[in-house]
């Protein structure tokens, strides 16, 4: 956590160095555009994760359902 907090402050001062406004890009057309693409790539991804990870539940259920614990 505090690495990453420390990355992303390191990764400011870069940008700000090289004068760089982080303001500026994300409210370009083009940074709008990147960060939309960006975002759906990322929510598709996780659609992708969560279907996998429901078919494999269901496998698993579906597996240990005959066999009955407890008798």
């Amino acid at each position: 956590m505090i690495r990453t907090i420390i990355l992303i402050l390191v990764i400011v001062l870069v940008l700000s160095f090289f004068g760089i406004s982080i303001q500026s890009v994300v409210n370009s057309p083009t940074g709008q555009e990147n960060f939309g693409f960006l975002f759906d790539l990322i929510r598709d991804g996780w659609e992708v994760v969560k279907e996998g990870w429901e078919a494999f539940t269901n496998f698993l259920a579906d597996l240990f359902k005959p066999i009955q614990f407890g008798r």
